[in-house]
């Protein structure tokens, strides 16, 4: 998967930005607070319709304006496909090749994407929801179904939790329909811990791998924990333990009026050794944890979707030794499509440099400072 060009129209710090992108690596350099972050992250809203910084779509528009415009054309597997997004402080319209697409879930398998940046380090040191939203951002990026039993499940958790509420204040409720409510919500949850429990068991059929290139060091994992258990082969025995469950918590739920187990409360870890790295890892073999599980998606998106994900990454040799940056370069290939911003292209690796096409930034403007003829 390719992004051939993107033209930004009062994005962020952007009044009008129009460029294209080489197939294979791309740097973007220039001082702090000339717009790197920005650029990278209009491809991300224009892949996913949402930004990785910000959860505000109003933040995304230049101030003073009324609306933001993402244009962007990929190619996918020799097939060219238009994207844009268009974001007003009222709405946000999503089209591909000029037809309105509705549904986010037609739009957001389109065009798939891997991020890595200094914040993401919060991926592991935050709290268990950052870690719940990027397991959502990918698995719909690689199912589509995955995203319309996600939003399936949530209008369900917070029409049983307004039914907590009412019992919680003596209110009369038609119990029949609370107990449908419920078992609607087991049958997406059971759907969406699986889920998650085969991506997790994928990520980690390449990650620790990956680790140890770069670190040197074995044992590297990534440990789902759903916060309720189910038989991940008998959907019918997961099912009627869950009905159990639930009523047997049904007191407590209507205490706290909300529901207080489910995929809403899932989370995972990163071990090194069975050692939980947010607690006993230090801020290098935590980062490259993180980098880590991001490399290790790239392996998926090429088996199970049979495509390269476009590759941003903002920042990151600067926080790395020589040696990392050398083993790092191993999984930076010109086979995937790899956008780079850096402050100094001293941070990078000369044979790098050698392949890449550079632009410079400045004040929101992008110059082209080296072109790579696309058969080289």
């Amino acid at each position: 998967m390719i992004l051939k060009k993107i033209e930004l129209i009062n994005f962020r710090n952007y009044e009008h930005l129009s460029t294209r992108f080489y197939k294979g690596i791309n740097i973007i350099y220039g001082d702090n607070a000339q717009g790197k972050t920005n650029l990278l992250e209009s491809i991300y809203v224009l892949g996913l319709t949402k930004s990785h910084r910000s959860f505000i779509d109003n933040n995304l528009i230049r101030k003073d304006k009324e609306k933001a415009i993402i244009k962007g054309s990929i190619n996918n597997g020799g097939l060219d496909t238009n994207l844009s997004i268009s974001i007003d402080y009222k709405n946000k319209i999503l089209s591909m090749d000029d037809s309105l697409i509705k549904k986010t879930s037609d739009y957001i398998s389109n065009m798939n994407i891997i991020i890595f940046y200094p914040d993401d380090l919060e991926l592991l040191k935050g709290s268990p929801q950052n870690r719940r939203k990027y397991l959502n951002l990918e698995l719909s990026q690689l199912y589509s179904n995955y995203y319309i039993v996600s939003n399936d499940y949530n209008k369900l958790l917070k029409m049983r939790n307004e039914y907590l509420k009412k019992m919680n204040f003596n209110n009369n409720v038609d119990m029949n329909y609370f107990d449908i409510l419920t078992n609607y919500l087991i049958d997406k949850a059971i759907i969406l811990i699986k889920m998650r429990y085969k991506y997790i068991e994928k990520i980690n059929a390449y990650c620790e791998t990956i680790y140890k290139d770069i670190m040197n060091l074995d044992g590297f994992q990534i440990k789902y924990c759903p916060s309720i258990d189910i038989d991940y082969k008998d959907d019918d025995l997961s099912r009627k333990n869950l009905k159990e469950f639930y009523k047997k918590q049904l007191n407590y739920d209507i205490k706290m009026c909300s529901t207080s187990y489910g995929p809403h409360k899932d989370d995972f870890e990163f071990l090194l050794n069975e050692n939980n790295l947010k607690l006993f890892g230090s801020q290098g073999q935590q980062r490259i944890a993180v980098l880590s599980l991001k490399l290790s998606e790239i392996e998926i998106f090429k088996k199970y979707k049979n495509t390269t994900p476009i590759l941003l990454l903002d920042d990151v040799f600067s926080e790395l030794s020589d040696d990392k940056k050398n083993n790092l370069l191993k999984y930076i290939s010109k086979d995937i499509q790899t956008i780079i911003t850096t402050t100094e292209l001293n941070n990078l690796n000369e044979k790098l440099i050698k392949k890449s096409k550079l632009f410079k930034i400045e004040s929101g403007k992008l110059i082209k400072i080296k072109e790579v003829k696309e058969n080289e």
